[in-house]
């Protein structure tokens, strides 16, 4: 069992049913994925991580106390109770034993005891909206999962960044997450945490990267066509690094305001290249959180699109 910090809210999320039909207005994919940036669980990078790969070791540990002694008396059962082993016997009006049941029962519940135990514990002290610490100043991110792709948004720096991220070793970093469409899962396996993304909510996510280093992020919910491509890179740099990296893409030529997020980041695909932009309104988040901006069709009105134009 491995313990994702998941945040499920009480409202509803909107999410259309997921088709798949042959949509010819929809942008061939490459036969390629980026599957070239480190993704292990069992090489964290942050204490967040680390937490879930203790948890996940401990609820292995805990179930393997059971699984392998049944194994090895099934065997040990199978050979002593051999037709030719004579000093076996043989109890045909058997019917109960108590003691028995107290050991078929009392190992099962004591196990089940140990993991919930685990698995309480580890979720309170790992909710996703309790801070972490860090060194140097925090770094708010807020992050939208679209068809097909991830926007990045930092409102205190004033740029964003489509399917890539990059933020400060060492620093807090505060998601702040929602989906302009489906429901979807943001997740970044050595980082830590699985948090859902939602139409209309906002959840929050705390994370600390320990090494600087390149890794990759991904969609852990089916959403589409587009579904394996929605990967993400993430660059963990010093605090020099990212002040460059945001000094420069403040300079970017292309600007992120609602018109530009509406006519060409709303609209499904699945993009080449990991664009930077200029951010112009520094409440595009809330817009498009509060649905002030129109959330996307969704792959099931988009499927329907596709097959009107194809007839």
């Amino acid at each position: 069992m491995f313990l994702l910090r998941s945040n499920f809210a009480g409202r509803a999320a909107r999410q259309a049913p997921f088709v798949e039909l042959t949509r010819p207005s929809l942008p061939k994919r490459s036969g390629r994925r980026r599957l070239d940036l480190s993704m292990n669980i069992l090489d964290p990078q942050g204490p967040i991580a680390a937490a879930d790969k203790t948890i996940l070791i401990d609820s292995i540990a805990i179930m393997l106390a059971i699984v392998l002694p049944t194994i090895a008396a099934i065997f040990a059962f199978a050979w002593y109770f051999r037709q030719s082993n004579t000093r076996a016997f043989y109890w045909p009006d058997w019917k109960y034993s108590g003691r028995l049941e107290l050991v078929v029962w009392s190992i099962p519940a004591m196990t089940i005891i140990l993991l919930g135990g685990v698995a309480w514990i580890g979720s309170h002290q790992l909710d996703p909206a309790k801070p972490v610490a860090g060194t140097g100043q925090g770094v708010t991110i807020q992050v939208v999962s679209l068809d097909w792709k991830w926007l990045f948004i930092y409102p205190d720096q004033r740029i964003a960044s489509v399917n890539t991220v990059t933020v400060p070793v060492g620093a807090p970093l505060h998601f702040q997450l929602t989906s302009s469409s489906v429901m979807n899962v943001f997740f970044i396996p050595q980082l830590g945490s699985m948090i859902y993304t939602m139409n209309g909510m906002v959840n929050r996510l705390e994370l600390r990267a320990d090494e600087v280093g390149n890794y990759q992020g991904l969609s852990a919910h089916f959403s589409g066509d587009g579904f394996p491509d929605m990967l993400f890179d993430v660059h963990v740099v010093s605090e020099p690094e990212f002040a460059s990296f945001a000094s420069n893409a403040v300079k970017a030529d292309r600007v992120l305001n609602s018109e530009t997020y509406k006519n060409e980041l709303l609209k499904q695909s699945v993009p080449k290249d990991k664009q930077a932009y200029r951010l112009d309104d520094p409440l595009l988040f809330h817009s498009i959180a509060t649905q002030k901006i129109p959330p996307g069709p969704g792959p099931q009105e988009a499927a329907n699109i596709g097959g009107r134009d194809a007839q």
